[in-house]
């Protein structure tokens, strides 16, 4: 019998949208910790215009992955935070949270995200 490390049998599974834009790019996948590493298991969809976008659900959790053009692994470049990999690159962190502290999340920082760009606009 296969355990389950998710000791909730109900995971909460939280919408997740990756895009990546590259215009010569034939191939686009995301591979981390939410699928094994396996690239094949989760391919981003063209969209256009060199867009590249996938729409998944993950139980609510902390991931490293990275995406991969091509045959080239790289970290997200839409991701600010990383951490180093065995392999001497980057690896994007993903922080799956609740709807509710998403929702939560963006309500409380909109007006940081104003004040900080009025800060910037200021000599």
């Amino acid at each position: 019998m296969k355990h389950n490390h998710n000791h909730d049998t109900c995971a909460q599974l939280v919408p997740v949208h990756f895009e990546f834009t590259h215009p010569t790019a034939t191939t686009v996948c995301v591979a981390g910790t939410f699928n094994q590493w396996q690239p094949e298991a989760k391919a981003l969809h063209v969209s256009g215009g060199g867009r590249w976008v996938k729409e998944t659900a993950l139980p609510i959790g902390t991931y490293e992955y990275c995406l991969v053009v091509d045959g080239q692994w790289m970290p997200d470049p839409l991701v600010r935070e990383t951490v180093a990999n065995p392999f001497g690159g980057r690896n994007s962190i993903l922080r799956v949270v609740s709807r509710e502290a998403t929702h939560l999340a963006a309500a409380e920082n909109s007006p940081m995200i104003e004040e900080e760009a009025l800060r910037k606009r200021s000599p």
